[in-house]
């Protein structure tokens, strides 16, 4: 059970925080710290706190005064040693070394966690007890600062028209899920009255067997998440006639346009058997006698699921002949000939073979989706394609983009691989819908009962997994309530199909069934997966689209409209087998008006930093002058250049720094991949512990929650105590790991006690070996005295290194649980799972690892509180220590003409 959220921090008040203003460029963008308000901000006080805050208070007057004294030259550090981010790894560690003052070796005795263990406050008996922050922005001479994106910018307009019904439905959300939301708020703070004694009384009435029953109902729940890889080769696919497959019609077509071309397009509708049949095609044809016959997938499930399949069909194990790779996992040998693999898998294998001599050929499947990799590998494909003539590429794609990436390598041939559809009636709202959610319940169940008779299942589109358990739990209920009405109601099989989704319960929507199928899905189903006699799709519009926002510098998912392309692509869903129908939510006017025509490609709404990383390391330094299907903003490029530059991977003059070059070695985000390299400095040496906790980061939910029985719930949240440790999300999940890795037997058990996902565990362990791996692989260890170093779970050593990498992403505390974002001084919360909710008076600095966003706040998940002293060290890119008397122009102009003096000193050296 969660504890009340404190409400002061340690200083006994909630006077952490400044009110932030982001200036505008008038101003010189100079965020400060406005102490006005503070004390409007004071809640009721005992005695006892007042004494203690006015004596707080004379302290800090008294260090202040004699701060003051000081010249001003010691009011900032020498930006030459102080800017240690903006070095490469050599004087990195020359930087780390000068704060390793009467630095004592680590003890091999140290204690390993203990439970519910809490660290020494951050803020006892430190100098910096009181230190308040104020923020600063410098921008390198190779950025234009104009083009950056402030704080109020946007990487491009996602929404047609914002005065639409679509985008009203997106922004306000289902009034039925909104009111499940308070529903569920207010049980969860019924949960947390502990002398209720209503609620216990029910508790104590409540029968033994059957709250056995359910627990073990609950437990086998969490057992069918069952590793989907592992059991693959214990498996086969389901068998059926490939000659039947369009594809397989025309192959010797196809086989003979590949052979007279170097680019082909091809065009086919979801179960044509594009994706399985032309790499046995390509193999048939002797295509792997010259290399590897690659293909790529934009999801991970996807590339292992095909890759399954051609195996199968080509009865052979999967991992010999035919293979794949993923993120993390690669079942491929000296023997693979077909291998499946995400587009990023690709991406970076670009970085040791830029010409892919390993491969004859490549078939980008899917590539209508335009994710972000495939962007990417449309831009180098383009100049391979010059260098290596042998080099064969085939670009699978629905109708839409077909004819864009047909122009873009110089008018490539196309081919439609030919295939039957059927016509299906296209049903609009002749009035707005009022809640998405609650039209497509009436509409499935006005489906069913009118079409009793007839076959068809139904597939309904919804945004995310939030919606379709929602829409699967409605459908449910009603047509329970008619068929206590009329026992003549058919059964009904109402099936969602989500990411997250256990492989097992993914699996029912492709079974047999003598019932009508309900499918409610994300818009996975638009064109990636093959779903046999849907004759009904209704359709919400709306859709999940994940937009990179400046302010918060990172990416976000927002409930936006679909594209015509997409609504098309959906419609088209219900035709495959036999005639359909295809209702959609929404009037015609909204479709024509308010929707984009194609889906608006993930470069040009997402954060660049991995990408710019990637593209430098290729020698690529100029990144206006590469070839883009469609080119990002300038203001997007030079923001992901300006964050890179922040966290030390591109030097003052936008080249590649050492540090930089060893970021792009790891396929995690550049924060990520830093804090692993950081990690080995002679200031932390704690690589062991933090790979862990990235490892931990890598893998969803990591704690198994009933969504029903409310003591289950009472008991996941006891037993998840025990693991906390306080203070530090992140050093609960590295707890985590150490006790899941030292349970030598049984570990699916101890799991199922302690209400923890065993698969998400599992691969933890499995990511943690393969980055350990990389770490060795790319000569990273520095450390002559051990094989990889280790601070033996110190934990201080720990947050601090956490800090030196994550400080952009810091917020203080501002108010009654709530906190603000450091640079942008954006309100947002604790997350409910954090451990800081459970210590009473919260820290007044704390990092995060991301915001997890909704209609109505801002959640910080993943949480660890720091000292303001390290981010003023590590992140004096933005943050220096605020002084009286000092405002934030005069705080700009000291750090600007201290910037500039290291400039012309490091132009002198070129």
């Amino acid at each position: 059970m969660f504890k009340k959220r404190g409400k002061f921090n340690k200083s006994g008040t909630t006077k952490n925080i400044n009110s932030i203003r982001d200036d505008n460029i008038e101003n010189e963008d100079i965020i400060d710290n406005d102490n006005n308000n503070n004390n409007n901000n004071i809640v009721k006080l005992n005695n006892n706190s007042k004494h203690k805050l006015l004596f707080k208070k004379k302290q800090q007057n008294i260090k202040e005064n004699k701060l003051l004294n000081s010249t001003q030259d010691s009011i900032t550090e020498d930006l030459e040693f102080k800017e240690w981010y903006l070095q490469d790894e050599e004087n990195s560690n020359s930087y780390f070394d000068q704060f390793d003052e009467d630095e004592n070796e680590i003890e091999n005795d140290l204690k390993h966690f203990n439970k519910r263990q809490k660290i020494k406050s951050n803020d006892e008996n430190d100098e910096y007890n009181d230190i308040n922050i104020i923020v600063h922005r410098l921008t390198p001479p190779f950025l234009n600062s104009n083009a950056i994106l402030s704080s109020n910018s946007q990487i491009i307009e996602v929404i047609k028209d914002k005065s639409g019904d679509l985008y009203k439905n997106s922004k306000n959300g289902s009034i039925i899920l909104n009111e499940k939301r308070k529903l569920n708020d207010l049980k969860q703070n019924s949960k947390e009255l502990k002398k209720n004694q209503k609620f216990d009384k029910i508790m104590q009435n409540t029968n033994e067997e059957e709250e056995e029953e359910e627990e073990d109902q609950d437990k086998l729940d969490i057992k069918e998440s069952e590793d989907f890889i592992s059991n693959l080769n214990d498996s086969k696919t389901e068998s059926f006639n490939k000659e039947n497959l369009p594809a397989f019609k025309v192959k010797d077509q196809l086989i003979n346009i590949i052979n007279e071309n170097q680019v082909i397009i091809i065009i086919g509708e979801t179960g044509s058997g594009k994706t399985t049949q032309l790499p046995q095609i390509l193999y048939n044809a002797g295509y792997h006698n010259n290399g590897i016959i690659g293909i790529t997938q934009p999801r991970r499930m996807a590339a292992i699921s095909v890759s399954k399949r051609v195996s199968d069909e080509m009865n052979v194990k999967l991992g010999e002949e035919v293979g794949f790779t993923i993120r993390f996992n690669d079942l491929t040998s000296n023997l693979t000939k077909i291998k499946f693999m995400t587009d990023g898998v690709l991406l970076r294998e670009t970085l040791n073979d830029s010409n892919l001599n390993k491969y004859s050929c490549i078939i980008m499947d899917e590539a209508h989706e335009r994710s972000l990799n495939t962007d990417i590998l449309f831009g180098i494909f383009k100049k391979l394609l010059i260098k290596r003539r042998d080099f064969k590429l085939i670009i699978t794609s629905a109708t839409m983009n077909s004819l864009k990436f047909s122009k873009f390598f110089n008018n490539a041939i196309q081919f439609k691989i030919p295939g039957k559809i059927y016509p299906v009636d296209l049903m609009y709202r002749s009035i707005p819908t009022i809640d998405y959610i609650d039209s497509a319940v009436k509409q499935s169940l006005k489906i069913h009962l009118s079409n009793m008779n007839e076959k068809g299942d139904i597939l309904i589109f919804m945004t995310g997994q939030e919606d379709i358990e929602i829409t699967c739990q409605l459908i449910n209920d009603e047509l329970n309530e008619l068929k206590k009405l009329n026992n003549e109601i058919k059964n009904l099989d109402i099936l969602p199909i989500y990411s997250n989704l256990s492989s097992n319960l993914q699996s029912k929507i492709f079974n047999n069934s003598n019932n009508r199928k309900c499918i409610v899905s994300t818009n996975i189903a638009e064109t990636s997966l093959t779903l046999k006699g849907i004759k009904f799709v209704i359709d919400s519009g709306l859709m999940k689209l994940k937009v990179f926002n400046p302010k918060l510098n990172m990416d976000s998912l927002q409930i936006v409209p679909i594209s015509k392309a997409q609504a098309s692509q959906r419609s088209g869903r219900a035709g495959r087998t036999c005639p359909g129908k295809c209702f959609r939510l929404y009037t015609l006017s909204s479709f024509e008006d308010e929707m984009w025509n194609e889906p608006i490609p993930e470069i040009q709404r997402s954060n660049l930093m991995n990408t710019i990383l990637l593209l430098k390391n290729l020698n690529i330094n100029d990144i206006n002058k590469f070839k883009f299907i469609d080119k990002p903003s300038i203001e997007s490029i030079e923001t992901s250049q300006y964050e890179l530059w922040s966290i030390g991977a591109l030097n003052n003059f936008g080249i590649l720094t050492n540090l930089g070059k060893n970021m792009s070695k790891f396929p995690i985000d550049p924060m990520l991949s830093k804090l692993i390299i950081i990690s080995n400095f002679k200031k932390f040496n704690c690589t062991i512990e933090i790979i862990k906790i990235v490892s931990m980061l890598s893998v969803p939910i990591i704690f198994i929650r009933s969504k029903k029985d409310l003591k289950l719930q009472k008991k996941s949240d006891k037993i998840r105590e025990n693991f906390q440790i306080s203070e530090s999300d992140h050093l609960t999940l590295l707890n985590i790991f150490n006790q899941f890795q030292n349970i030598k037997n049984n570990k699916e058990d101890w799991c199922n006690k302690n209400f923890l996902n065993f698969k998400s565990l599992k691969n933890a362990v499995e990511i943690y070996d393969q980055l350990i791996q990389l770490f060795e692989k790319n000569n990273l260890n520095n450390n002559k005295k051990e094989k990889i170093s280790t601070c033996y779970n110190n934990w201080d050593i720990i947050r601090e290194c956490l800090c030196a990498s994550f400080y952009s992403n810091a917020a203080e505390f501002y108010k009654n649980g709530q906190y603000k974002h450091l640079r942008s001084g954006l309100e947002m919360y604790l997350h409910p799972t954090c451990t800081l909710n459970g210590i009473g008076d919260l820290p007044k600095y704390v990092i995060f690892h991301e915001l997890l966003m909704t209609s109505q706040k801002q959640h910080m998940n993943y949480v660890t509180s720091v000292k303001g002293e390290w981010l003023i060290t590590y992140g004096s890119i933005f943050y220096s220590k605020r002084l009286r008397g000092m405002n934030g122009k005069e705080n700009q102009k000291i750090k600007e003409e201290e910037f500039n003096r290291l400039i012309e000193f490091e132009r002198s050296k070129l």
